[in-house]
């Protein structure tokens, strides 16, 4: 098999990278899939945020990007991406985690997010009346954040793409400064011009391939699911509360429930979720959400997926150093279907022409962390 560009993971990145170097004219792009289909990595194990709230520059407009993008989607893709503009609502119990918001929220403001505003007192309840507001100090909120539909996304970027599933790279075969061919473990081989690394959780294994180091290491987080309930409505904001990160949003009549724990003590690969942390998650859903006290957690539709952290927990995007034709789409630290619209484009763009068109990704280029010049931004936000 010969290839202009083959790209290693068909999840929402690497599909979005596909269907976006096609729009630019390059016809033999194939798509490497590990699993028996696409989507049962993490896309289809991510609860379908979607957000323009970050703290730093780079990360609001890559989420504007991906707005935009999702907004035509219907008529340049030919999918529903399920984009709903029900809003996330940040709450804070301190002055130091509103502050914390405040300043967050100035950096959305200078990067063309408007709408985005601090909320005090009864506006908190008018914004979500479900939870417990009365110890708060104040919350963020911003209306046109939402949710979306990864697996809706997925197939529409996959639409015409040729696609390669169950199989497992194992080697990236190099002549001197470039990759000439990807080596398959059934023993085939792909002979490319370029090749994407995009296989999330997996990157850095795939990178090493190449002899190229890329800090990505897989993070295990959790997700607890409610019985069907009518305890909160379906437009609710996604709630989040800065001091923990725990979370909750409404997703088909049911009720997600998440909290990140700092690592992962057992499995990282494991899709159960522990028994103490469902205890912990029931805990801090009856304080601070009475409207679900009483609603059960069903076990056997709660799960575990995996982030693709980054060190400085902002995507990986560009060339990669020492590889001429090795070009990451990494690292996205649980952001990665809402900004795929966006990273698809760009890293489509600096592969075809060279360098990013659309939005200057300095402040993503693979060879920062060697330059002793990551991102920094505060860790609540």
């Amino acid at each position: 098999m010969t290839a202009d560009v083959a790209i290693v993971g068909a999840g929402i990145v690497g599909a979005s990278v596909g269907w976006h170097l096609r729009q630019l004219g390059v016809e033999r792009v194939v798509l490497l899939e590990r699993e028996a289909a696409a989507g049962l990595g993490s896309t289809g194990r991510a609860t379908g945020g979607f957000r323009a709230q970050y703290a730093t520059e780079i990360n609001v407009r890559l989420s504007l990007l991906s707005r935009e993008k999702l907004r035509l989607f219907r008529d340049q893709v030919g999918e529903d991406p399920g984009y709903t503009p029900h809003g996330y609502l940040w709450l804070a119990r301190t002055r130091e985690q509103l502050d914390v918001l405040r300043a967050a929220q100035a950096v959305q403001h200078a990067a063309g997010l408007h709408e985005a505003r601090i909320l005090i007192g009864g506006q908190i309840a008018q914004a979500n009346p479900h939870v417990r507001s009365d110890d708060l100090a104040g919350a963020a909120f911003c209306p046109s954040d939402g949710f979306v539909r990864p697996l809706q996304i997925l197939r529409g970027y996959l639409k015409g793409a040729d696609i390669r599933t169950g199989a497992r790279v194992t080697g990236l075969r190099r002549s001197g400064p470039r990759i000439d061919a990807v080596e398959l473990q059934d023993g085939t081989s792909v002979s490319c011009g370029s090749v994407v690394d995009a296989a999330g959780a997996w990157a850095s294994e795939v990178a090493r391939l190449a002899g190229v180091d890329l800090p990505v290491a897989p993070l295990r987080r959790q997700v607890a699911c409610t019985v069907e309930t009518a305890a909160l409505p379906a437009g609710m904001p996604l709630t989040i509360w800065v001091e923990d990160g725990f979370h909750l949003r409404v997703r088909d009549g049911r009720v997600l429930l998440l909290w990140p724990t700092p690592g992962d003590p057992r499995d990282a690969y494991s899709t159960a979720v522990e028994p103490e942390w469902l205890e912990e998650v029931r805990r801090k859903t009856d304080a601070r959400v009475p409207a679900l006290r009483g609603v059960p957690i069903e076990i056997g539709r709660s799960w575990a997926g995996l982030y693709e952290m980054s060190p400085d927990r902002h995507a990986i995007l560009g060339a990669a150093p020492g590889c001429e034709n090795l070009y990451f789409a990494n690292g996205s630290s649980g952001h990665g279907v809402m900004h795929a619209p966006a990273l698809g484009q760009l890293l489509a763009e600096i592969i075809v022409h060279g360098g990013a068109r659309s939005l200057d990704v300095r402040a993503l280029r693979p060879s920062r962390f060697a330059e002793g010049d990551p991102n920094q931004a505060s860790a609540l936000i």
